[in-house]
């Protein structure tokens, strides 16, 4: 599998640092309001990423986090006259609410940074210990002359970021450099604070990445991701912070970025005011398609955000559900003991063939950046390929038109994308015999979990172990 690493700006062969583990750290958000579409690209893009690596037979460790302290939401929280904890606390709720929505799978960890305060108060002081470190009249700085190679992520110089830099900033807050950035904000009135060696106070942005990633998977880490405005200078400033406190050691191997969605062209962001949230979306589109249009265009491309793309999103989901349908009534029109249906061998290996392909297919997509566009034009070629075959009615066999509908739930469940139309949703009493046969096999009872399986089949069911769980499909 190749990634682009934005560090050295070219695709890559990726290596992880333990053999069968990838240890990945997510950017999360900043939990003062419902997250809006461009938000929701790098959610969805590296929840995808985190599936295609466990579908490889990877384990792996997804760390994302919460931003629940920083100047935004205390201007919010003192606007809603709630404390900043209780802002924080409603919007980490209607975070999971809107991505469990959209198939977002939990992380391994969901660390806030409030939470995270000794972690980073300890980090600071090794900094601080190590030179790196210095008290100003505002806070706690970090001092980029200090730390060679700064600027290597975003390819800026010192220079250029001294130029670029404010002069009154530095004069007010006692700092050396007009670069330096904050690592412990003192505090101000009527804001939360935590005690520190240096004085009452709260995190900078940049540190709490730092302490959380340290904390959960180590000093070094394979791959952290985030949106491409994170490049500088968050992520520059993680960098810096958690190698000049490591000594060096090389702080991530794989760096990767989304592109931005635009509305007119433009970013799309909250500070513009030029944002739909995802919950002004699904008022005419699913999240199901909002998923499935996010995933329709290579992650480091820009997207231009339309009902136009939604629409085309819709039809795209559409012709693949209809493809699952069609399978579904040739199946359900045949007898049910089929031993002596007349069947075509060769277009059962014409089927298996197309099967073949759009799964070499789809895996050297993915393999290839993650390049779901290019992926999902393989489904669609397997879903062409079984129309066509459909056309002749009852010369493929059940086996094949189950292992071609199969096939389709494999790979766009590794896109988190559901291919379920509302009205084939697999009844609780057929769920609760697949979890209780799951339990049967753990408990390697097998005549039960088979005498469960066929249960299930008299009720229409086909169910299948697969590397993502037990797959239930109508029959």
């Amino acid at each position: 599998m190749k990634l682009f690493n934005t560090m050295t700006r070219q695709k890559e062969e990726f290596i992880p640092l333990v053999k069968g583990e990838v240890r990945i750290y997510s950017c999360g958000p900043t939990v003062y309001n419902y997250f809006h579409i461009g938000n929701a690209r790098p959610f969805v893009t590296f929840d995808t990423l985190r599936r295609y690596f466990e579908y490889k037979g990877y384990k792996v460790i997804y760390v994302q986090n919460f931003t629940d302290i920083d100047d935004k939401m205390i201007v919010q929280a003192n606007a809603a006259n709630v404390t900043v904890r209780e802002l924080a606390d409603k919007y980490i709720e209607e975070y999971f609410k809107d991505a469990d929505a959209l198939s977002i799978r939990r992380a391994s960890f969901h660390p806030r940074a409030t939470e995270t305060v000794e972690d980073i108060l300890n980090l600071i002081k090794t900094l601080e210990e190590k030179g790196f470190a210095y008290v100003a009249d505002d806070g706690v700085y970090f001092d980029i002359e200090r730390f060679e190679g700064y600027g290597q992520l975003s390819n800026y110089n010192l220079e250029e970021l001294e130029e670029n830099a404010s002069h009154t900033q530095k004069a007010e807050s006692g700092k050396r450099n007009q670069s330096d950035f904050v690592l412990w904000k003192f505090k101000k009135e009527d804001e939360p604070f935590w005690e520190s060696p240096w004085g009452d106070g709260r995190p900078g942005w940049h540190i709490e990445c730092s302490a959380m990633s340290l904390k959960y998977l180590g000093e070094q880490i394979d791959i952290h991701c985030g949106g491409q405005d994170l490049i500088f200078p968050h992520h520059e400033n993680e960098i810096a912070q958690s190698e000049a406190a490591t000594g060096k050691k090389p702080f991530v191997r794989y760096w990767l970025h989304n592109g931005f969605i635009n509305i007119d062209n433009r970013k799309m962001s909250k500070s513009k005011g030029n944002f739909f949230t995802v919950r002004d979306i699904v008022q005419e589109y699913s999240h199901n398609i909002i998923r499935f249009f996010l995933l329709s265009a290579h992650y480091r491309s820009p997207i231009n955000f339309s009902s136009d793309q939604l629409d085309a999103a819709q039809s795209g989901l559409e012709r693949i559900q209809n493809c699952i349908k069609s399978i579904d009534l040739e199946i359900s029109s045949r007898p049910k003991f089929t031993g002596y249906e007349k069947t075509s061998l060769d277009k059962d290996l014409e089927l298996e063939k197309s099967i073949e392909a759009a799964q070499e297919g789809f895996v050297r997509s993915m393999d290839d950046d993650l390049n779901t566009a290019d992926a999902i034009s393989y489904i669609y070629t397997l879903v062409r390929d079984i129309n066509i075959a459909l056309i002749d009615n009852h010369k493929l066999s059940i086996r094949a038109l189950s292992n071609a509908k199969y096939k389709i739930y494999e790979l766009m469940s590794v896109l988190g994308v559901n291919v379920f139309h509302e009205e084939d949703k697999i009844p609780k009493e057929v769920r609760n015999l697949s979890e209780e046969r799951t339990r049967a096999k753990k408990d390697r009872d097998f005549a039960r979990a088979d005498m469960l399986r066929d249960q299930i089949l008299e009720m229409g069911y086909e169910v299948r172990d697969t590397a993502d769980g037990t797959l239930l499909t109508k029959i």
